[in-house]
């Protein structure tokens, strides 16, 4: 039994024959290289990587791919003329490439003398901290928190004292207030508005 070779792929002009070309970019140690530059050299064609380094677009045979990601070293790879199918993929490695800056003093002053003098004159301006403690004074501070109204957690334990005094004397007679300080202080702060006078 005879074997025919699968016809070789071109356009009826003459032109190269268009093909899908896909793959996956990875790194050496087979992890993928996610939103890797894909062009076809000398035009504007290309793709460009997913998060798992898989790109999908159409070339032509004998293009030349372009791979170029941050951090690793530009390649690329010469699609093959004679393909039998319209269909190529491939695995695509990138090296990684290491770029060493060269060192950068960066000297506000021109001399190390000139730095020492101004660094030794510096006068920082207080931060909120001080300045809010510099202008609040003991007293001042001890006024602001008696007129200061109450927290959750005072109000949560004033009404529990109330639905406490309720729960006690349901179904008896009711406790006179006259030895209770909340009626006390409420009563002294009436008087002191003025709320007894006569309109």
């Amino acid at each position: 039994m005879a074997v025919v070779a699968a016809p070789h792929l071109r356009a009826q002009d003459g032109k190269p024959a268009l093909v899908q070309f896909s793959g996956v970019v990875v790194t050496d140690s087979l992890a993928p290289v996610p939103f890797t530059n894909i062009l076809v050299a000398n035009s504007y064609r290309g793709t460009m990587s997913d998060v798992y380094g898989y790109f999908s677009f159409v070339a032509q045979e004998g293009d030349t791919i372009l791979f170029r990601a941050v951090g690793f070293k530009p390649s690329q790879y010469v699609i093959p003329d004679s393909l039998n199918d319209s269909r190529y993929s491939m695995i695509h490695v990138l090296k990684p490439d290491t770029v060493l800056l060269d060192q950068l003093v960066v000297t506000p002053w021109p001399s190390r003398e000139q730095f020492r003098e101004a660094f030794l004159n510096l006068r920082l301006p207080a931060d909120d901290y001080q300045l809010a403690m510099r202008n609040l004074s003991p007293a001042e501070m001890t006024q602001r928190l008696a007129s200061l109204p109450p927290d959750a957690y005072q109000s949560f334990q004033y009404q529990m004292a109330l639905d406490q005094t309720k729960l006690y004397h349901a179904g008896g007679t009711p406790s006179i207030n006259l030895f209770n300080p909340i009626a006390w202080a409420q009563f002294i702060q009436a008087w002191q508005s003025g709320a007894f006078k006569k309109q």
